[in-house]
């Protein structure tokens, strides 16, 4: 699916999950954690509440890399989170190529709100981080489970993501998902970046 299709269609949804949603907690009135899309609607919600959750992520990263030389593209790693999907895929009866075109948008997604961060900080540096988190035992541990998280959902959607409806319950799975989860429009595009390998159909 292209970005401009999903993002239209979740143009499109979006009033109809807002109506849905805002009867059962009204926005206003959110003063507890974010509620997982997947409790009050089942199917792709699963993995675009990992893929948000995934996102959310990203601003820890990019506040442990922000003002330092660890640049946010990192091809060996990325690599190296690509070559084990693939390997996990095949265990789970999954197509590898497919598995890792998904984990493909999702690093990318992850890039996206990094690099819309650091211009965020640039231009405001009363927002930039007062914390720098330990990449590799604070952050990696976190995305190391969201990973396996994933992985189990795209085994558990394999028959949705194949069937003819599968754009459009993803559209409303993704608006559920940024209601959820609180995103801004950063993350946002983060979200619709994350989804165009999801449907296999």
């Amino acid at each position: 699916m292209h970005s401009r299709r999903l993002r239209s269609a979740l143009v499109a949804v979006c009033a109809v999950a807002a109506v849905s949603l805002a009867g059962a907690a009204p926005a206003a009135a959110h003063t507890s954690p974010p509620v997982r899309a997947a409790a009050v609607a089942p199917g792709l919600t699963p993995l675009t509440d990992l893929f948000a959750e995934r996102l959310l992520v990203a601003d820890k990263v990019a506040a442990a890399k922000y003002g330092t030389d660890k640049p946010i593209d990192d091809p060996v790693r990325e690599q190296q989170i690509l070559d084990d999907v693939g390997a996990r895929a095949t265990g789970l009866g999954l197509d590898p190529e497919a598995v890792r075109a998904v984990f493909r948008d999702q690093i990318e997604a992850n890039k996206l709100v990094q690099r819309g961060l650091y211009a965020r900080w640039d231009a405001h540096p009363e927002e930039r981080p007062t914390e720098r988190p330990d990449l590799v035992k604070e952050v990696r541990p976190v995305l190391d489970r969201i990973t396996t998280q994933v992985l189990d959902a795209l085994k558990d959607t394999r028959r949705l993501r194949t069937s003819p409806s599968c754009e459009p319950r993803l559209g409303v799975a993704a608006v559920r998902s940024a209601y959820g989860h609180e995103l801004d429009a950063l993350h946002e595009e983060g979200l619709v970046r994350a989804l165009p390998s999801v449907c296999a159909g």
